[in-house]
């Protein structure tokens, strides 16, 4: 599989580590005990397309949002992560 980093271009899947489903969103600060633990602890086991995120250590250390199938493989897009390094893209 490869990644095709905004910033970098395309990359082997070894310059990256899989950081995670990107969709859970942290609770408000007060949340209960319960939205606490679905946030840390709970996730979907998704077939087919997800929003996820990656790092690109091995290269421009980026944090990326990347949108896969998880049947195939087949990335569909790739961008920066919201705060990580977006200014970057263009430049």
């Amino acid at each position: 599989m490869r990644i095709v980093c905004p910033f970098c271009g395309e990359r082997e899947l070894g310059e990256f580590t899989y950081l995670g489903d990107a969709k859970p969103v942290r609770p408000e600060a007060g949340a209960s005990e319960d939205e606490v633990f679905d946030y840390v602890y709970l996730r979907d086991n998704v077939a087919g397309q997800t929003s996820e995120y990656w790092y690109h250590g091995g290269g421009c250390r980026a944090w990326l949002k990347v949108t896969r199938n998880t049947l195939t493989h087949e990335i569909s897009s790739v961008e920066p992560a919201a705060g990580a390094g977006a200014t970057k893209v263009g430049a």
